[in-house]
């Protein structure tokens, strides 16, 4: 398991938060996703290696501006 961290902008509720979830849950290797919009942060587990550029695309879909938090 590869654990990738992340700082995501712009989100201010729960459905914010269930919009970046949905989207980067669609990347094939994720196996959990965290993501809070109280911090920002957002936690991507996988099972094998995700891109940076995988998740940055995922959650700009969703609307938000992410950078790697490494």
């Amino acid at each position: 398991m590869r654990t990738n961290e992340y700082k995501v902008t712009g989100m201010t509720c729960g459905h914010c938060e269930k919009s970046v979830r949905e989207e980067v849950e669609r990347i094939a290797a994720v196996e959990a996703v965290e993501v809070s919009a109280l911090t920002g942060r957002l936690v991507v587990t996988s099972a094998g290696e995700v891109a940076d550029a995988e998740v940055i695309a995922a959650v700009e879909e969703a609307g938000y501006t992410v950078v790697p938090a490494h």
